[in-house]
C-alpha cells in the first residue's frame, strides 16, 4: 500500500487529488494539508511514501516545502503539480530533489503511474530534461562549477568501475534506455546500477548523485 499525502493552497484541489485516488486500491490517502502548515511535525511519526504538492501562486514557497521535506525526511518522494510549467520553475524543482514534476493538467492515471514509480524509487524528473535542452544545460553548468570546487573524499562503499561509467552517462544526461544502449545490456540491468550508485552515495536521485560524484572527485564534467 502506497501512502499518499496531499499538499496545496486550495481545499477544493485536494479533494479532487483525494476522488481521482480513491478508486485505486493500493493507494492510501495519508492525510492532507494547506501550503502554510508546519508539515515536517505531521511526518515525523508516520512518513507518507510519496507526497503531491501543488504550487501556484508563490511557487518558491512550495519548492522551499519540498526541499524541507527532503531535508528532514529523505525518504519520502516529492511529486510537485504546477498550472504552468516552465524550465526555470523545472530547473528549481530538479535542485529541490523533487522526484516527479508534473502539469496540473495531468489525467488520473498517468498521476497514479507516477506516484507508483515513485513509491519504487524512480524518479521521472529526470525524464523531462531529455524535452528541455535550456534545462539540461543549467544542470550541467551547475554541475561544472561544482567540478571546478569539488574536494577529494573517501567512500565507505567505492563504486565498481561499472557503475563509475554508467554515472558518467548519468552526467552527460542519458537516460536509462539510452545507457543501456550503449553498453548494450538491458534497461532494468542499469536501473539495478542507478539504485546501487544511489545507495552507495547516500543520494535521493540521479541528479543529486551527479552532484556528489563531482564534488567527491570521482567523476569530472569536462565542457566541450
Amino acid at each position: 500500500m502506497t501512502k499518499v499525502f496531499i499538499i496545496d493552497r486550495q481545499p477544493l484541489f485536494r479533494q479532487g487529488v483525494q476522488a481521482s485516488l480513491a478508486p485505486i486500491t493500493d493507494v492510501e490517502i495519508a492525510g492532507d494539508a494547506d501550503l502554510d502548515e508546519k508539515i515536517v511535525p505531521i511526518f515525523e511519526n508516520t512518513p507518507p511514501d510519496v507526497v503531491i504538492l501543488g504550487v501556484d501562486s508563490a511557487p518558491a514557497d512550495g519548492l522551499e516545502l519540498c526541499h524541507t521535506i527532503k531535508r528532514h525526511i529523505p525518504s519520502v518522494a516529492v511529486i510537485i503539480l504546477t498550472p504552468h510549467p516552465e524550465d526555470e520553475q523545472l530547473f528549481e524543482a530538479i535542485k529541490a530533489q523533487a522526484s516527479a514534476y508534473l502539469s496540473k493538467d495531468v489525467n488520473a492515471s498517468e498521476l497514479v503511474q507516477t506516484i507508483k514509480r515513485c513509491a519504487h524509487g524512480e524518479h521521472p524528473i529526470n525524464e523531462n530534461m531529455a524535452d528541455r535542452p535550456r534545462v539540461a544545460e543549467q544542470v550541467l553548468q551547475q554541475f561544472h562549477q561544482l567540478s571546478r570546487d569539488r574536494v577529494p573524499d573517501k567512500f565507505i562503499s567505492p563504486l565498481t568501475p561499472k557503475e563509475t561509467e554508467i554515472l558518467d552517462y548519468m552526467a552527460q544526461g542519458d537516460l536509462n534506455k539510452q545507457i543501456a544502449d550503449k553498453l548494450t545490456v538491458s534497461e532494468q540491468t542499469i536501473k539495478n546500477h542507478v539504485t546501487s550508485i544511489l545507495r552507495k552515495l547516500n543520494a535521493n536521485a540521479r541528479t543529486h548523485a551527479v552532484v556528489i560524484a563531482i564534488k567527491k572527485g570521482i567523476i569530472t564534467i569536462t565542457k566541450e
